[in-house]
Parts: C-alpha cells; sequence; structure tokens
C-alpha cells in the first residue's frame, strides 16, 4: 500500500545514533557538524562548543539548501549530529533533515551526552 500522507526519505538515508564519544571526535577533525536544536533560553545551560544553533522552529529555512537562508556550513553531502536537551527533540529534526535530502544524519542525544562524552560546552 502506498502512502501519500508522508513524502518518503531518500533510498538509505535514515537518523541513526551515534556515540557521544565518536560525535566528539569526529567534530573535533571537522568530520562533522554539530547542531543544537533547542530553543534560545535553553541556550542557558550552555551548548556543545563549535555547534551551530538553529531552534527546531528555524530548521526548515537555516538548513534546507534550497532556502535563501540555508546556513553556508551545510549541504546535503555535510554529515551532521543533532542534540536538543533528551535527544526526542533531536530525533524528529534528523527525520526533517533527512526528508530534505541530507545523507548522513545522526542523533547525538542530549547536551548532556556531549559533555559526558568530553565535548566542551561554551556559554
Amino acid at each position: 500500500m502506498l502512502n501519500f500522507l508522508r513524502p518518503s526519505a531518500p533510498t538509505g538515508a535514515s537518523v541513526r545514533r551515534i556515540h557521544a564519544k565518536d560525535a566528539v571526535a569526529r567534530a573535533a577533525k571537522g568530520e562533522l557538524v554539530v547542531i543544537d536544536v533547542r530553543d534560545g533560553m535553553e541556550l542557558r545551560q550552555g551548548k556543545a562548543a563549535g555547534a551551530l544553533h538553529v531552534p527546531l522552529m528555524a530548521l526548515k529555512m537555516k538548513c534546507d539548501p534550497s532556502s535563501p537562508e540555508c546556513l553556508p556550513q551545510l549541504a546535503l553531502d555535510t554529515p551532521v549530529a543533532l542534540y536538543c536537551a533528551s535527544g526526542a527533540r533531536s530525533q524528529g529534526a534528523g527525520q526533517m533533515l533527512v526528508q530534505m535530502g541530507y545523507k548522513e544524519v545522526y542523533n547525538l542525544g542530549g547536551l548532556y551526552d556531549w559533555h559526558a562524552a568530553g565535548g566542551a560546552v561554551e556559554r
């Protein structure tokens, strides 16, 4: 049965979980862009050092390559890892990126996971 209500993701693309230590290491080498999808008030807790802050509500505008406001650090072949407070919103945001055509999308979980794996937090 076909599902006409939801566009299908590109073949083979899905949101995968990434271990925080792997994300920290890959980000340090410049192999991965980290995106914080929390809202502005949550940034008081700090954010992963070097992460892009793209609130979930602005994801389509800031991450869709067809948008004139797409961030220059992003492209469909750019590996990205998203996080929020617990991992729920970042999973949904990852699904959105897959729908946009991103090929390598990871859910890092929460800021705590990043920090516990040795990732620096900036305030």
